[in-house]
């Protein structure tokens, strides 16, 4: 398996939920589409239906990694323009005085401004679900939430912070005992875990190419023939009339590629090896810094490639500073040069040391002992106050 230019020699990649990097086979796919096939899919000459079956094949791998049809996918630019169009689609389509949207309060900001947006802006109103410890949300709260106005349940699959799994079949079932519309962003999900839109019970569902190996500029959402959604963007009726705009036929077949490699990646058993990184990765934490090492979401609950930990009496943002060697996230946000503490811990109810000091390391395709083993080895030392010195590359080609 060929590594992306970008890792040979690099820091030690320990942020694949931030980003991915591309697939090479994803570059290779993409690159005819950007030069030779580059007709406009609705051409009815040679160009254009070569474009069209690139599309169409496209949108069968990525429907086929959900388990669903192609004709159920619309793709779209981005992860957050799929979530906007969930939301203040499945709203504004509702003609209802003062329609009712229910999410929770660690969602993705593309799901949390979008339901800004329509209360600012369309005079919705919008519930936000309290989470526990865990970061999970309680099905009974979300009963109890609901309204005779209640249109939409937006509820993720996954965290992007702590890799908390979200109850979605139940919650889900919650939902359409109100007769309302269940969307789940599922960015961080897919490609990590087998996903199933219908063992889910989801009516919108959403995918994002950058999280699993393809560019970014490129999403999907899934939805559900019965659910209705006004466009965000009008034209000429490209994606079912649901997202004008001419297709931007290479990243459809990036996200194509990525999918197919993706339910390969799952039958092969590539999540349990993830795993298997991941707990190392912890247990070599534990190992080096003991009880100072806190993990912050369910300890099994959550996704195979994500630990969240919390270093007591170090600020996160500082012990990274003195490891370039290693390239992660911290579990807090700057603003006007304050590091202020995570809204997602925060809402499990961390308090903001402990939040202050969270290392958010999610692992990938690249990820290998080795860079487990060294990650664990300069991430103690610098929790100790000590800085190793690096030698030999961050991260070797894979034979």
């Amino acid at each position: 398996m060929a590594v992306p230019g970008g890792l040979v020699d690099g820091p030690i990649y320990l942020d694949y939920n931030a980003t991915t990097p591309v697939d090479p086979a994803v570059a290779d796919a993409v690159l005819p589409y950007l030069t030779s096939a580059f007709g406009n899919p609705s051409s009815g000459h040679r160009y254009g239906t070569e474009a069209r079956g690139a599309l169409d094949h496209a949108r069968a791998r990525v429907a086929a990694l959900i388990g669903t049809s192609a004709d159920r996918i619309v793709f779209t630019g981005s992860g957050s323009e799929a979530n906007a169009l969930a939301i203040q689609g499945a709203a504004l389509v509702a003609r209802i005085d003062r329609p009712h949207v229910i999410t929770q309060r660690t969602e993705h900001p593309a799901v949390l401004e979008s339901c800004r947006a329509l209360a600012s802006r369309h005079g919705v109103d919008v519930t936000y679900l309290p989470v526990d410890g865990d970061g999970l949300v309680d099905p009974a709260a979300l009963a109890a939430a609901f309204t005779p106005r209640t249109v939409l349940v937006s509820i993720m699959a996954a965290n992007n912070e702590t890799g908390a799994l979200q109850p979605i079949p139940e919650l889900a079932r919650v939902t359409h005992e109100h007769d309302a519309v269940f969307h789940c962003d599922a960015a961080q999900a897919v490609g990590k875990l087998p996903v199933d839109v219908t063992a889910l019970d989801v009516d919108l569902l959403t995918v994002v190419g950058h999280k699993m190996y393809a560019p970014k500029g490129v999403g999907a959402l899934y939805v559900r023939p019965s659910v209705r959604l006004e466009p965000l963007v009008h034209g000429g009726g490209q994606e079912r009339g649901l997202r004008a705009g001419t297709e931007n036929v290479a990243y459809a077949v990036a996200l194509g590629t990525a999918a197919r490699l993706a339910a390969d990646a799952l039958v092969a058993g590539e999540h349990q090896r993830v795993r298997t990184l991941r707990d190392r990765l912890h247990a070599r934490l534990r190992a080096g810094l003991g009880e100072r090492v806190r993990l912050n979401g369910p300890p099994t609950s959550r996704l195979p490639n994500t630990l969240n930990v919390s270093v007591d009496g170090v600020r996160a943002h500082e012990l990274l500073a003195a490891i370039p060697e290693v390239a992660t996230s911290t579990g807090s946000a700057c603003h006007s040069g304050r590091d202020m503490p995570s809204p997602v811990l925060t809402a499990m109810g961390l308090p903001a040391e402990r939040s202050l000091a969270a290392l958010r390391l999610s692992l990938g395709r690249w990820s290998t002992e080795e860079d487990v083993d060294r990650a664990a080895e300069l991430i103690t030392a610098a929790g100790h106050g000590a800085v190793v010195t690096h030698s030999g590359p961050a991260h070797r080609a894979l034979e």
